[in-house]
Formats: C-alpha cells, sequence, structure tokens
C-alpha cells in the first residue's frame, strides 16, 4: 500500500468539497468511480464517470499489515430522483485471469474447478476466461468476502464486506451484490448496488438446486439529499503453503465479524437433553428390531411429506444417522434405561448390518424397512459415519466397567474394516471420484488401534493420500461428500478434515513427528475450508418465518455450492474444530465451536424437532418457487430426518469424553 502524507489527503479533500467532484481512494488497486445509468437487455445501459449533483468520496484507515478499511458514502443533491441508478466499486488484481483464481465463500471456490465447463445454472463456474463475471448478493455469502488468489506467484486481494440492504431499490430486499468479473490485464472485485449473475447470464439468481432463476431490474432510485455509504475493508498479502489466500482472508473475516456471543442461545446442557427426549419418541423395538426410526411417525401430518412420515426404517449414516445413540446415549447417561437401548440397537445394528459387510470392499447395508425385514446397499458415506460411531461406542463400552457388552459391535466394525482395508490396499484398487470416502478414514485409524491392525492405519493413510493430492492446491476443492449434490461441498471438506485429524491424534499418539507436520496441515487446510461455509453474521430477513423466530444465522453453515441454504450439520464438526483450536492454540475456533452448537439449536420447536433447509438467501428445494424475489425467510419444519437430533447428541458425548461444556 502507498503511503499518502496527510497533508495531501487534506488538499484533495478539500478540493473536493469546493468542487463537488469524486475523491479516488489512496488505495492501489482501486479503480476510478463508475456509476451506472438505465436498464437494457436485463444489465446497466451505460457506466458514467462523472454525474453532475452526484457527490462520491471515499474515506480509507490502515487497519493493519495488508488491511485497510474504506467508506464509500454517495451523496445525491440534485432535485429531482435520480432513477434507475447502478453505484459500484471495483478493484482490480493485474495479472493473467486465468490463474486469479476467485473464492467466495459457500458459493465460488477457487472458481469451482470440479465443475469446469459446466454452465446449466446447477454450480456457479469462473474459469477466467474473456467476458466471465460471477456476482452474488451478498446475504448468500457465509463469510463476506470475495477474493482473487494467483495461483503462481501466491499474491492474492480481498475485498470483505458489511453486508446491507440497499435503499431506493425498485426490488423488495434487494441487497448490494459482490463478485469478480474478467477486466484488461487482471480481474475486477466488484460490489454492485443489486444487480447479479453468473455463467455468463446477466441477472439471473443461483435460485434451485439444478437452475437459475431470473432476477432483473436490480436498480435504485435516489431521492434527493440521499446518501447511500457502502463499508468494506481491502485486504492484500501474498499465499505459502502454509497458509493459503483463501486461509488469510478467513481470519480476517473472523476478526473483524467476532462471531462469537453464546448468551443470547440456550444453554449446552438443555440443547442435548431435549435432542435425547426428542430421539427417544424414534424408538422402535418390535419383532426382534431395535433401533430410531429415520422418520417421524405418528404426528398426522397430511401434506407433501405423508410419504416419509409413513416409513419406519432405521437406517445408518448420512440422514438416518441409526448408529449415533449406541454411541451417545451412554456418554449423556441421562435415564438409566439410555444404556439399555444403546445396547440393544448396536446389537440390532450389528448383527443385521454385519450379516450384508461384503467381501470385495467392505461395505455393507445401511437400511432396514420394520415392515418388511428387506435391507438395502449404503454408500462410503453412511457406512463411514456408521462405523465412527460403533468404534466410538466399543472405544466408550470398553471402560463402562462391564455396563456394555461391546461383543457384537466388535465384530461388526473389525469384519468391515478389515475387508475395508484390504480393498484399498490392492494395487488394482481404484480411487474415489469424491471425496465421500474420506469418512472412511476415521474409522480405520481407530479400527487400528482398538484391533491391532496396521492394514487398516495404511489403508486409512493411502485413502488420505488421494485427497491431499486431489485437494491440497487450486485444481480441486473437496468435492462431492454427500448424495444429493455433485460439487464443491461442505460436507466433503469434513470428511478430510475427519480424516485428518483422526491421524493426526494417532501421530501424535505414536510421537511421529514428520507425520504429525503433514497432517496437522491437512487437518487445518481441509478445516479452515469447511468453516468458510460458517456464517460468522446475522442476516435480516424479510416478513417471514425467520424473522418471526429472531433468526440469527450466525453459526449455521451453508450446505454446498449446488444447495445453497443453511443448515445445521455443522454440529457435527464442532468437537473436531474444538480439538484444533486447542492444537493450534487457537480460542477462537473454541469459540466458534460452542456458537456453532448452540445457535443451531434455534428453531427447535417445543416437542424437540427442527426442520431444516434455512432460506438465508433467494434458493428453494421446494414448495412454491414462482416467485423468485420471495425465497427468503423460510424453511422445511417438517423434514425432520434423523440427522437433525443425533448430530446434537454425537457432538454433545463427543464435547462430554472431552470434558468440555461448550
Amino acid at each position: 500500500m502507498k503511503n499518502i502524507a496527510k497533508s495531501c489527503c487534506c488538499a484533495l479533500a478539500a478540493m473536493a468539497a469546493l468542487c463537488g467532484v469524486a475523491v479516488a481512494t489512496p488505495v492501489d488497486g482501486m479503480m476510478p468511480v463508475e456509476t451506472g445509468f438505465g436498464w437494457k437487455d436485463g444489465w446497466v445501459a451505460e457506466w458514467k464517470s462523472d454525474v453532475p449533483g452526484l457527490d462520491v468520496r471515499d474515506t480509507s484507515a490502515r487497519v493493519r499489515d495488508g488491511l485497510v478499511k474504506v467508506i464509500r458514502r454517495w451523496t445525491w443533491n440534485g432535485k429531482e430522483p435520480l432513477e434507475k441508478v447502478t453505484l459500484s466499486v471495483r478493484y482490480r488484481v493485474k495479472g493473467d485471469p486465468k490463474q486469479l483464481k476467485p473464492f467466495m465463500p459457500g458459493i465460488l471456490m477457487y472458481g469451482n474447478p470440479s465443475n469446469k465447463g459446466r454452465t446449466d445454472g446447477r454450480v456457479p463456474v469462473f474459469a477466467g476466461e474473456k467476458g466471465e463475471f460471477a456476482i452474488f448478493e451478498e446475504h448468500r455469502l457465509p463469510m463476506p468476502f470475495a477474493l482473487l488468489e494467483n495461483a503462481n506467484g501466491g499474491e492474492f486481494a480481498a475485498i470483505h464486506t458489511l453486508p446491507s440492504p440497499i435503499r431506493g431499490a425498485v426490488r423488495e430486499d434487494l441487497w448490494w451484490s459482490v463478485g469478480v468479473e474478467v477486466a484488461d490485464g487482471g480481474t475486477d472485485i466488484v460490489m454492485l448496488s443489486g444487480p447479479i449473475g453468473y455463467n455468463r447470464r446477466r441477472s439471473v439468481a443461483k435460485a434451485r438446486q439444478g437452475m437459475a432463476m431470473k432476477y432483473d431490474e436490480t436498480y435504485v432510485t435516489l431521492r434527493p439529499g440521499q446518501v447511500v455509504e457502502k463499508t468494506f475493508w481491502i485486504q492484500t498479502g501474498k499465499a505459502t503453503h502454509d497458509s493459503f489466500g483463501f486461509e488469510q482472508a478467513m481470519d480476517v473475516s473472523l476478526d473483524l465479524f467476532k462471531p462469537y456471543r453464546t448468551d443470547c442461545y440456550e444453554p449446552f446442557e438443555r440443547i442435548f437433553r431435549v435432542k435425547r427426549d426428542y430421539a427417544m419418541t424414534r424408538w422402535m423395538d418390535e419383532r426382534g428390531a431395535s433401533g430410531f426410526n429415520m422418520y417421524d411417525c405418528g404426528n398426522g401430518m397430511t401434506d407433501v411429506y405423508e410419504r416419509t412420515h409413513r416409513r419406519r426404517e432405521i437406517v445408518l449414516g448420512w440422514c438416518g444417522c441409526a448408529a449415533t445413540c449406541g454411541y451417545a446415549l451412554p456418554v449423556l447417561d441421562i435415564d438409566k434405561g439410555d444404556w439399555a437401548k444403546a445396547q440393544k440397537s448396536l446389537d440390532f445394528i450389528s448383527d443385521t448390518f454385519g450379516a450384508t459387510v461384503r467381501s470385495s470392499d467392505g461395505l455393507f447395508c445401511v437400511r432396514y424397512n420394520m415392515g418388511t425385514g428387506k435391507t438395502s446397499e449404503g454408500d462410503p458415506v453412511s457406512c463411514g459415519q456408521a462405523l465412527n460411531c460403533v468404534v466410538k461406542a466399543i472405544r466408550f463400552a470398553e471402560k463402562s466397567g462391564g455396563r456394555l457388552n461391546p461383543a457384537k459391535w466388535r465384530t461388526f466394525a473389525e469384519k468391515a474394516l478389515d475387508a475395508i482395508a484390504a480393498s484399498i490396499l490392492k494395487p488394482d484398487w481404484q480411487e474415489p471420484k469424491s471425496t465421500n470416502a474420506g469418512f472412511l478414514v476415521a474409522p480405520l485409524v481407530a479400527g487400528s488401534e482398538i484391533f491391532g491392525k496396521k492394514e487398516q492405519l495404511a489403508a486409512a493413510k493411502k485413502l488420505a493420500a488421494v485427497f491431499e493430492r486431489r485437494y491440497f492446491g487450486y485444481e480441486g476443492v473437496y468435492w462431492g461428500g454427500t448424495l444429493d449434490a455433485k460439487c464443491e461441498d461442505k460436507e466433503g471438506a469434513y470428511a478430510a478434515f475427519q480424516g485428518y485429524a483422526a491421524l493426526l491424534r494417532n501421530a501424535v499418539a505414536v510421537k511421529d513427528a514428520a507425520a504429525e507436520r503433514r497432517y496437522a496441515r491437512l487437518a487445518q487446510h481441509a478445516m479452515n475450508m469447511m468453516l468458510t461455509y460458517t456464517m460468522v453474521w446475522d442476516a435480516t430477513y424479510p416478513p417471514g418465518r425467520l424473522s418471526d423466530h429472531a433468526f440469527k444465522s450466525t453459526g449455521w453453515t451453508v450446505v454446498s455450492a449446488q444447495n445453497q441454504h443453511l443448515d445445521a450439520f455443522g454440529v457435527l464438526t464442532t468437537p473436531e474444530i474444538w480439538r484444533m483450536g486447542e492444537y493450534l492454540k487457537d480460542d477462537r475456533l473454541m469459540k466458534l465451536a460452542a456458537v456453532m452448537y448452540r445457535s443451531c439449536f434455534q428453531l427447535t420447536d417445543a416437542s424437540g424437532s427442527l426442520g431444516e433447509q434455512i432460506q438465508h438467501t433467494n434458493f428453494g428445494q421446494r414448495g412454491d418457487m414462482s416467485d423468485v424475489y420471495r425465497l427468503r425467510g423460510g424453511y422445511a419444519e417438517r423434514w425432520t430426518v434423523f440427522w437433525l437430533t443425533a448430530h446434537f447428541l454425537n457432538a454433545a458425548a463427543e464435547f462430554k469424553e472431552m470434558g468440555v461444556c461448550p
């Protein structure tokens, strides 16, 4: 940053006051002020650099090295309204646009390279080609910054914004937008007073899982005497192997927004007790089958979810998480009957699903229908998550003084992990296409410690090495961890983080310093990528369900680049985040983990039920999709699959074993 003498700044300000002209911010890279006028073919009709009567002024202050705070103020001094106006901020990063990788949390991770070439609207993409742009509503950003990082030299620049709606908009609930756009000699980070678009389509919003919807006429009218201010911060720096640009920007975002307040949420102990009580409404024990139903039966609902509420199924992993209570209930120790239910649940799971383990790859069935007694095949996500709960239950049982008998659990886990390890260690093993197999790493590591199997640890390391090679850089970003999204994905980042964290703990335990350094860095990278999906600010909402609840978005997490809504999945990740905070001696992580756990309880009703798909932005998955301008502010209250309860219990049990009360 160039240092501008105080006298020079005063002279410029005095000149501006006398002449009524715009003053450029004394920050390298900031482009001259331009104002858009008119609207044609879904975009600004023309840009002007000099508008008589429109006073534009910037003030800036150095916050610390590499970070400058800027406030831009527009004042309309005309006597009549100034109509169809677009205000703007533009910061240019010089270099080859194809090497300048954009990062917008939750939306566009280094251009979303896994979806290269796809322009159908399902996922935003950006390759730095001429004419490309990617500009989105500020309320869509969990950490509100847009970054450009040079994949060759590591230099990066980011603009952090203070998100806000814009007054005078022709559209209801219009917010500022932020993004990137290819320019001559580089790429611009831009902020506009409303216009959005991506994948070479102007005035469209990422509004559904597989498509964009028209979001047109996003200009404003300035009234006489009206003042508009926009606050933002410009960050510059250089990426290194130890800290990529997105990680440094994440650090600044945490420091700017300080999302650590917990006194406005329910206390930790009440949360897991309420969730435990609700879990008991899903308990089924009949005809030799025992476990927790994925679906909510007997509530009399007759709406679009009725077909699921008639189902009675014990489902492992992902949405069902039926193995969770076998671990969590004894650890939490709320009711004497919980231990017996945990024993019966895991015994049934071990007998029923253990019999389906495939010798070829160790995967097994994950769904049991209580009516038909039939099982159906599983996948790496669900098998890995289930096995992780089983091995945690085994460890706890073996120190419970005989109150639990893990014999059947051990047989099931060892059989599955042996086969998984054997499959991965084969010379002709086919590498997984996505990170969903990352959920197998943690149980493999734990299994190697419980059963003394070196092959299981070797398989865990071989699998983790695939994700290290593929995702520790710019050409891939933790892709496809969930079952309904083929894209850059929060759950995919967590799959890698969970695995690396398990390998890190193993390395510390065996005092392997080289392995500790390696997995500490990988775990930190995957965690940071995952954390960029976490809301660090409280968005405001139009009249509707979320505003009725005084909903606070801080601590909730965006699902993926494809599924642009919030959910409570981040609760599951909080114990690992806490442990990394202790390991890295960064108390921000521990405070953030506490907020994530407690904030995500907000929408729980009096019965303990919690829905999902929080529509913090112009995105929906079901319901009335006819009006894109009215999608914000709702949520799927009646989609209450068991993971929404199980993750709270799982994390609470881990915290209790850690001796932590977040």
